[in-house]
């Protein structure tokens, strides 16, 4: 009936069960990594979720410039000035009010870092940002007992459970940065 002997019609079966599995087993494999990739991100998503339903609970940030401090700096025959204007980013609309009792000490504990600088440090960006973070935790040690930087790297690294905790004391800190409005080294 057939042109071609019974042999090679033998052989054709075997070729497409092979088929069949390799085409099985690619789907069992993409599946599996499938749901795999999906278990891993799903996990992250819940967390971020998490963290932009709070934020949209706070509103915009809040921010509170303090009066200029001019100081001395720390150079050499004390002939460098510095004049800056420190403006604090806020957590939320309330923050205001808890922050406004310690302006003074806030000013005074800035004004002690700023003696304390060189102009050379302060010329950098470095410094510049070396000194908001020291100013940051000498501002939030009137509200939190942890040192905030550590907070901050902490955010940085990644996720577990110690994070989660610290994450709610540090809640209770309005100020969330420190910036420079003004800055003027002579």
């Amino acid at each position: 009936m057939s042109d071609k002997p019974e042999g090679e019609q033998a052989e054709a079966p075997p070729k497409s069960k092979k088929m069949l599995i390799m085409i099985i087993a690619a789907v069992v494999v993409l599946a599996i990594a499938g749901g795999g990739g999906w278990f891993f991100l799903s996990k992250g998503d819940e967390d971020e979720d998490e963290e932009v339903h709070q934020v949209e609970k706070k509103g915009p940030p809040q921010y509170m410039s303090l009066e200029s401090m001019t100081a001395n700096l720390a150079d050499p025959g004390g002939e460098k000035m510095i004049q800056v204007v420190v403006t604090l980013e806020l957590s939320d609309a309330k923050a205001p009010d808890k922050v406004k009792d310690y302006v003074p000490a806030i000013r005074a504990d800035a004004l002690m870092l700023l003696t304390q600088s060189t102009s050379e440090e302060l010329l950098t960006k470095e410094g510049k940002e070396r000194l908001a973070d020291d100013i940051f935790a000498e501002a939030s040690r009137h509200f939190v007992d942890e040192d905030p930087r550590e907070a901050r790297k902490e955010e940085a690294a990644p996720k577990d459970k110690k994070k989660k905790k610290k994450k709610k004391k540090k809640a209770d800190n309005p100020i969330v940065g420190v910036f420079f409005s003004s800055f003027i080294i002579q």
